[in-house]
């Protein structure tokens, strides 16, 4: 049976007993609604072009938030790979950020930036970045000193070395870098939009709660772990699989 076979079979088994049990009165519908009435939600929410315009901001931020994560990420990344002082200073710094939840730095947020748009993006960035510094940091370490020794005697050094050579050589964890730090950033814009004034698809499904929409409640966390898979199976799981090939790490 082919994979994608599989996953239909799945979820249309977990469907179908939502389904049933909600028609059943096994639990309540404030609870728990039943998927009739999310595909209703959303079908409101697309025909009045509310989780549109949420979509739409939520993307706006999710690439600015993501494409700093990815230079800053990138390029403390490679200090810490050939520095070893900020190595030992900085890169400590950075395993005691990574482990800190970017939803915690929410507060300080919204009293250094206000209640906006910044305050959102930033806690985008914190979440994208540490992930990404360190699988920099990791690829650039682990390149090979003999590709590095090889180079160097055909005449390359500096910044020509690094661009030919141990950048090339570090991209399989470069992407990787990428994947989770897309991944983590993803996370840390729907915490950050929780208490963002809209629109954003963070910021409708608190609306909706305040409210006891569960309905739509459930849709939009739906909409969140749809595009989140697709994104990352569709896109960069693929990308990160042509580079294994590539680059030799996978048959």
């Amino acid at each position: 049976m082919k994979p994608w076979l599989k996953r239909v079979i799945f979820f249309f088994v977990i469907i179908a007993f939502w389904e049933l049990g909600s028609r059943l009165g096994l639990w309540l519908p404030v609870v728990l609604p039943s998927p009739t009435a999310v595909v209703d939600a959303l079908v409101t929410g697309f025909s009045d072009k509310t989780l549109i315009y949420d979509l739409t901001a939520s993307f706006k931020r999710l690439i600015v938030g993501l494409a700093l994560s990815l230079l800053i990420g990138g390029a403390l990344g490679v200090l810490l790979a050939k520095s070893k002082t900020a190595d030992e200073t900085l890169g400590t710094l950075v395993l005691a950020m990574q482990s800190v939840p970017s939803i915690v730095w929410l507060p300080l947020a919204i009293m250094w930036f206000g209640m906006n748009e910044v305050s959102v993006i930033f806690i985008v960035v914190l979440g994208g970045t540490f992930v990404m510094t360190l699988n920099m940091r990791m690829g650039i370490k682990n390149v090979s000193p003999l590709y590095i020794r090889a180079a160097q005697t055909m005449g390359l050094s500096g910044t020509e070395l690094f661009f030919r050579v141990i950048f090339p050589a570090s991209i399989p964890y470069v992407v990787t870098g990428a994947r989770l730090s897309w991944a983590f950033a993803w996370r840390a814009l729907m915490a950050g939009e929780l208490l963002s004034t809209g629109p954003g698809l963070g910021y409708t499904l608190r609306y909706a709660s305040d409210f006891g929409n569960m309905s739509l409640v459930i849709g939009v966390m739906v909409i969140i772990g749809v595009i989140g898979s697709i994104v990352d199976q569709v896109i960069f799981q693929r990308i990160e699989n042509s580079v294994m090939r590539r680059w030799g790490l996978e048959s």
